[in-house]
């Protein structure tokens, strides 16, 4: 039996709001204006190594929803 696995690569997909801050900081430093706009310094933050990009969202009180399509619009705007 073969079992398939799922990698993820996220580098070539879409951010979403179940990915960690420093994952996405890290591979995409272009959504840095973006967080920084929304009073989000996350890259010294000790919880952006952990916390995903909702629950931070949410303790700054900004809509993950519409955070995460800005994020993916600096994505698209790099290419």
């Amino acid at each position: 039996m073969k079992i398939k696995k799922k990698v993820r690569k996220i580098s070539k997909e879409a951010i979403t709001k179940n990915m960690d801050f420093a994952s996405v900081m890290h591979k995409h430093p272009e959504t840095a204006e973006v967080f920084f706009k929304h009073g989000m310094a996350c890259f010294g933050c000790p919880m952006a190594m952990s916390e995903s990009i909702e629950a931070g969202a949410i303790a700054h009180g900004i809509n993950p929803d519409k955070l995460v399509d800005e994020l993916n619009k600096a994505l698209k705007k790099k290419k």
